[in-house]
């Protein structure tokens, strides 16, 4: 018998497939993102989390930032990537208030419409976060507008505010498509800790997850 045409095989649970926005949604938001940045001025983009070792982007240059206003933090639930819907692991957001430091690229001209779109389809396509053109400054003190992704705190893989042993535990058990969260973990510390960056948060719990993991604690 003949089974017919193959099903396309489904990489999102069903509950968060319905969250899942079409390539028709994702491309709007980027055009109306990129309308907001002068055809004359270089494109910037301020990675906190991931995108600093894995930024999948042509860029020219470059350097560390700070970016005021906001911190990253481990409050957004990664239910594939990182972790399942049954055991979430956690991921990095832009929560409002205080400061971070990361790193500014400076996206090349002739790719940057297409690298945005990739980076789109792979950060925004569950809504985890909003877009947003912020001041950001270099070591030298120069001034930057640069493209940020800050919480989006109204879409369901948002954590909010959790007790450290909650995000202990949840960064030393999950895994997800893309490997562990203490993976994401240790990647981010150790890319800090590249660039000169100190951030007493994720060291704290970098040193919490290796005594988690290796059973110690």
């Amino acid at each position: 018998m003949d089974p017919g045409p193959a099903r396309p095989v489904n990489p999102l649970p069903r509950s968060l497939e319905a969250e899942r926005l079409d390539d028709e949604a994702l491309d709007e938001s980027l055009a109306a993102v990129l309308a907001g940045n002068p055809r004359d001025e270089a494109i910037w983009l301020f990675a906190y989390g991931s995108l600093m070792w894995n930024p999948e982007l042509d860029f020219d240059a470059r350097h560390v930032g700070t970016l005021y206003g906001y911190h990253r933090n481990f409050c957004l639930w990664s239910r594939i990537n990182r972790g399942t819907p049954q055991r979430p692991g956690l991921v990095l957001t832009l929560e409002r208030g205080g400061s971070c430091k990361g790193l500014l690229y400076r996206l090349q001209r002739d790719s940057a419409a297409a690298g945005l779109r990739r980076l789109w389809r792979r950060e925004l396509a569950l809504g985890s976060y909003h877009p947003r053109w912020l001041g950001c400054s270099g070591a030298d003190g120069a001034r930057y507008r640069a493209l940020a992704f800050v919480s989006n705190t109204r879409c369901s893989g948002y954590a909010g505010k959790l007790p450290m042993e909650r995000m202990v535990d949840a960064l030393a058990t999950a895994a997800g498509k893309f490997g562990t969260s203490a993976e994401y973990l240790f990647r981010t510390q150790e890319t800090l800790s590249a660039h000169g960056i100190r951030d007493a948060r994720v060291e704290r719990l970098v040193r919490m997850v290796r005594a988690r993991v290796s059973g110690s604690a």
